[in-house]
């Protein structure tokens, strides 16, 4: 992840370098905290009426607790009004927990089930949904010293990884019993805001929000319907202090969804089942230091 940092800021710096006369002010962030679920739901299976279970991860799949949370920045702002920067947000939830009712992850249309845990099983569940997002934003304020208002674009890379593991599998147990596994990558694009305000004595007021929503094969470039959504909302309080130097706090809301059907895959570890319903909010608090030259 810092190889991936570093590499980023240097491309940003060759690239600008080779206009001088432009102004280049880079910057690093960095926060840590914690990030709790506020809903969250998962079903997969060959239709929307075929007999997969809808399962709560929060409710009945342990996930109502407090995770830890991080998230890494890097960018520039250009010429005073061009502010570009490349966002990774590790997300990995890993919980255990007993199935107090039979859980059916994926099934057939013809109403055949194909991974059924029973109830009174012990279970390791995974969900893993780390991104890779680019942000570009313009300042329509560029007069003003002290404030800035941005609109632009977000290409967002996400990685989608869920697995369901029985603990108590044993060699009579077959691999449909013991084990579901889905996971694919998606690019998404979206649109972005940020503002920010600055007092003349430290302190510093910023909010940044990345979302779309798209229910159409269209935007997603395919021959097979499907909904999604993101959101991602962030209010920080920052204060500055000499050097380039900034301490922060930041409360974030983020989500997404997904609802329809995907395209056919030879994948092993992508699911044979093609249609989806995933729908995730959540809640973070945390702190961070950034520094900008």
């Amino acid at each position: 992840m810092k190889r991936m940092l570093l590499t980023a800021l240097t491309l940003l710096i060759l690239v600008v370098s080779a206009l001088p006369a432009f102004s280049f002010e880079p910057f690093v962030e960095t926060e840590q905290g914690a990030i709790a679920i506020l809903y969250h739901t998962y079903k997969n299976g060959a239709s929307a009426n075929d007999g997969a279970t809808n399962f709560d991860f929060r409710n009945e799949g342990g996930q109502d607790i407090v995770f830890p949370f991080e998230r890494y920045a890097v960018g520039a702002t250009i010429a005073g009004r061009h502010r570009a920067w490349f966002t990774y947000q590790p997300l990995e939830l890993v919980t255990n927990v007993t199935f107090r009712e039979n859980v059916t992850v994926g099934a057939e249309s013809d109403g055949s089930t194909a991974q059924t845990f029973a109830a009174g099983t012990p279970m390791e569940l995974t969900y893993s949904f780390p991104f890779y997002r680019f942000t570009y934003t313009y300042d329509v304020l560029g007069k003003h010293d002290n404030a800035v208002l941005g609109f632009g674009l977000v290409l967002q890379i996400r990685d989608a990884s869920v697995k369901f593991f029985a603990l108590n599998t044993d060699s009579s147990a077959t691999p449909a019993e013991g084990l579901y596994v889905s996971q694919n990558v998606g690019l998404v694009p979206a649109l972005a805001i940020y503002s920010e305000y600055r007092f003349p004595f430290g302190l510093k007021l910023s909010a940044d929000i990345a979302g779309s929503y798209a229910s159409s094969s269209f935007f997603n470039g395919a021959d097979f319907d499907f909904e999604g959504s993101i959101l991602d909302a962030s209010l920080r309080m920052g204060y500055e202090m000499e050097n380039g130097f900034e301490l922060f706090g930041t409360a974030r809301f983020f989500g997404g969804s997904a609802k329809g059907l995907s395209g056919p895959d030879d994948s092993w570890a992508v699911s044979s089942y093609n249609y989806t319903e995933n729908y995730i909010a959540a809640l973070t608090v945390s702190v961070g230091a950034s520094w900008s030259r």
